[in-house]
C-alpha cells in the first residue's frame, strides 16, 4: 500500500536583512538585567569570586551565543511567502515551526511596529484566522515591503469572500 505524501516547498522570501540587527538588540536588552543583577551580586558580596566569576563567563558565552550567533540561525530559517491561495511561513531557530493559512480563512491583516522595528524601518505584518493556532506573524519585514504584503493580501481576501471560518 503506498501513501502520496505533498511536501511543502520552502516559502520564497526572507525578512529583512535588518532582521539580525533586530533580533541582536533585543537579545542585548533581554541580557541587560541579568549582567545588572551580576554587577550588583559583584558589589554586594566580595565573598565568592570564584563563583562570581564563574557565572559571569557562563553569562558571557551564552549572552554572546544568543546576540551573535542566534539571530543569524533565525535569519537562515526564517521565510515567508504570500500566494493566491494562502500565507506561509516558517520561523525559529532550536525548533522550526512552518505554517500556511488557507486565505479563505484570512480575517483581519495587521500591521505592527515596535519602537525597535520603527527605528530600523521594520514592520510585523499579522495575518489573523480562523484557526485555533492563532495568527501568522511574518515579522522583520522593510516597512514598503509590509505595506505591499498587507494591501496585496486584502486584494486576494477580498476576491475569496468566504466567511474566514
Amino acid at each position: 500500500m503506498s501513501q502520496s505524501r505533498t511536501i511543502m516547498a520552502d516559502p520564497a522570501w526572507r525578512p529583512s536583512t535588518k532582521a539580525k540587527l533586530l533580533w541582536s538588540v533585543q537579545a542585548a536588552m533581554g541580557w541587560m538585567v541579568p549582567f545588572v543583577a551580576l554587577i550588583v551580586w559583584t558589589l554586594v558580596d566580595a565573598g565568592h569570586r570564584g563563583a562570581q566569576l564563574v557565572v559571569f563567563a557562563a553569562a558571557v558565552l551564552l549572552a554572546g551565543l544568543s546576540i551573535g550567533v542566534v539571530p543569524l540561525w533565525r535569519y537562515a530559517v526564517h521565510r515567508w511567502e504570500v500566494t493566491d491561495e494562502a500565507v506561509y511561513t516558517r520561523v525559529g531557530w532550536l525548533a522550526v515551526e512552518s505554517r500556511v493559512a488557507p486565505i479563505s480563512r484570512v480575517q483581519t491583516v495587521d500591521t505592527e511596529r515596535g519602537p525597535l522595528e520603527r527605528l530600523l524601518g521594520l514592520a510585523t505584518v499579522t495575518v489573523t484566522t480562523a484557526s485555533s493556532a492563532g495568527a501568522v506573524r511574518i515579522s522583520a519585514l522593510d516597512l514598503p515591503v509590509a505595506e505591499q504584503t498587507v494591501t496585496r493580501l486584502t486584494a486576494i481576501a477580498a476576491q475569496h469572500r468566504g466567511d474566514a471560518t
